[in-house]
């Protein structure tokens, strides 16, 4: 969450404009959709691209108020949603103020406006109230020329220099032309407008480039170039450097968040009424999770709450299970250096500060003597395998929880990593994989979306990756990592969690690479999420962690760990 900043200075949109062109705007709406634009990034080759500021349209703001597009709100009204947006962001805010209405109430909603933060307007030359521009049955009446221009020149007296008032010209959408559309900017140019807005509903970029061309030449003669803005919402395949390179200052992406927004929002909606619950919605919904974090909301909980959130986070380690090789002990307490495998476990997870442990027990479980874990029992563990074993807990999944396999030793950094993830499901997946895939053991493997990195130093230890398959049945020259037994789920995720093994529990037959249900392994069911349309995540490590799979693993172990002491000893 970005702490308010509506009554402070913002980036001046003056000063980015003389630093870089074109600037990128996207619309918002409201506080969240603000946040969107706000801490939007991507990679572009070496570059990280993001938004310069934040469009608030007229049509974007009364839908979302569920009002038709026709100057319904007046600027009281504007206002409101408007200090949602001011206090999320850091970005400049250009405001949509259709015709201004009156030259008092345009100069009044300037004021008020300028006075909360927002760097600027652009204002159509229509005669109030207006109609959206978009639709093709609504008649687009155009202002008197001259009026506008002295409404523009009236507003330029009641703000400050740093404030931008764009005149935005109709003459394209009331289909009077190019020649009025220039005779227009002439007059607002000369009003003492900061820029210049055309406008097309024309599915092709030819109209609003023939406008740029003329206006070089507009402002070559009156020598002055106020920015030229677009919007190009019809005409979207042209791209924002095709248009800068056209002579646009400023490129505003208008309505999609609110489109897109409405979309999913009508899709989730119908999709709870077809299938008559919830569950089939989850796939095409955020996380609640997603939503806490982007307003702000683990932030401003975590701020005293961190030693909390380890307390209560629940760690599901299932035990109940025989293993061939070693037959006198659960894996847990298989004997390294004279301790179990579980105390290691113990004694790296409690250095983190998790000391929820949940234990599932089911063979030899006499063995599990201790008052410093929950014990559980899965009584069919000869039945039902592993993954029955971890939803014997299921009453220990109301929150976040680690899920980490019995026969597994590892570092605190992986714990610590996988805890700051921010992902709903994450796994840990080993990338030095590929040096040892001549590994005769079976391995939990997995294929990530994102190709296995190239070198093999790198400045950042972590990266997550999607992953799209795992299983032990995936052939060793497609898999690019190893799944290493670990594994995170978020709050919300953990209360999906019982929902799918249930529905799955009525599968007949094969399950994924199990034979049935009732001996799957996690890795199917994580398999069964990704198919459901849920993103499992993949948090890279080099190591770092060791499987003790068979004695030659113990033997390693104890050598690893003796010298490990001896260095601490030195």
């Amino acid at each position: 969450m970005v702490e308010s900043i509506g009554r402070r200075n913002r980036p001046s949109l003056r000063k980015l404009l003389s630093e870089r062109r074109p600037l990128r705007f996207l619309e918002a709406h409201n506080g969240i959709s603000a946040l969107i634009v706000e801490n939007a990034k991507v990679s572009q080759g070496e570059n990280a691209v993001e938004y310069d500021g934040i469009w608030v349209s007229s049509l974007t703001d009364a839908a979302a108020k569920g009002i038709p597009d026709a100057e319904l709100p007046g600027p009281e009204g504007r206002i409101l949603s408007l200090d949602e947006i001011v206090n999320v962001t850091t970005k400049p805010i250009i405001v949509d103020v259709d015709t201004g209405g009156s030259v008092g109430q345009f100069q009044y909603f300037l004021r008020k406006l300028e006075q909360i933060g927002v760097s600027g307007i652009i204002v159509e030359d229509k005669t109030f109230p207006k109609l959206n521009s978009l639709d093709p049955d609504s008649p687009q009446n155009l202002e008197d020329s001259k009026k506008f221009a002295d409404k523009i020149r009236l507003g330029r007296q009641v703000v400050g220099r740093e404030f931008f008032i764009i005149a935005r010209i109709e003459s394209l959408i009331a289909g009077v032309g190019l020649d009025d559309a220039i005779r227009r900017a002439a007059a607002y140019i000369e009003a003492g407008c900061d820029g210049i807005m055309i406008h097309s509903k024309s599915d092709g970029p030819e109209e609003v480039l023939a406008f740029a061309s003329q206006y070089a030449k507009l402002c070559s003669k009156v020598e002055r170039t106020p920015s030229l803005v677009c919007v190009p919402t019809t005409y979207n395949a042209v791209t924002d450097e095709e248009l800068a390179r056209s002579g646009f200052d400023v490129v505003i992406h208008a309505n999609q968040l609110l489109r897109s927004s409405y979309k999913a929002m009508k899709e989730a909606a119908e999709t709870i009424l077809l299938s008559d619950r919830g569950l089939e919605a989850e796939a095409i919904c955020a996380p609640i999770s997603e939503i806490f974090r982007e307003v702000g909301f683990y932030k401003l909980r975590d701020q005293d709450q961190t030693a909390s959130r380890l307390r209560n986070l629940s760690i599901i380690i299932p035990a109940a299970g025989r293993d061939m090789i070693f037959p006198m002990h659960p894996k847990s307490l298989i004997p390294i250096s004279g301790k179990p495998v579980l105390d290691y476990q113990l004694e790296t997870l409690r250095n983190v500060g998790l000391k929820k442990v949940i234990l599932v027990r089911g063979y030899q479980g006499r063995q599990f003597r201790r008052s410093d874990v929950t014990l559980l029992d899965n009584p069919q563990y000869a039945e039902k395998h592993i993954l029955h074993s971890v939803f014997v807990a299921r009453n220990y999944m109301k929150n976040e929880f680690l899920l980490v396999m019995s026969d597994i030793l590892f570092n605190g950094q992986i714990i610590q990593d996988l805890l700051n993830c921010h992902a709903d499901v994450a796994l840990v997946v080993d990338n030095s994989y590929r040096f040892h895939k001549d590994v005769q053991k079976p391995l939990d493997l997995v294929i990530s979306r994102q190709r296995k990195a190239t070198a093999l130093r790198t400045l950042n230890p972590t990266r997550m990756v999607e992953v799209l398959r795992v299983g032990r049945k995936i052939p060793k020259e497609l898999a690019d990592h190893e799944f290493a037994g670990i594994a995170y789920f978020s709050e919300s995720m953990a209360k999906i969690l019982p929902q799918v093994y249930d529905d799955c529990s009525k599968t007949e037959g094969r399950f994924h690479d199990a034979e049935s249900f009732a001996t799957a392994d996690i890795t199917d069911f994580i398999q069964e999420l990704i198919d459901r349309g849920f993103r499992v995540n993949g948090l890279e490590v080099f190591k770092g962690w060791m499987e003790i799979h068979t004695p030659q693993d113990v033997e390693l172990a104890e050598r690893e760990l003796s010298e490990r002491r001896g260095r601490l000893n030195d």
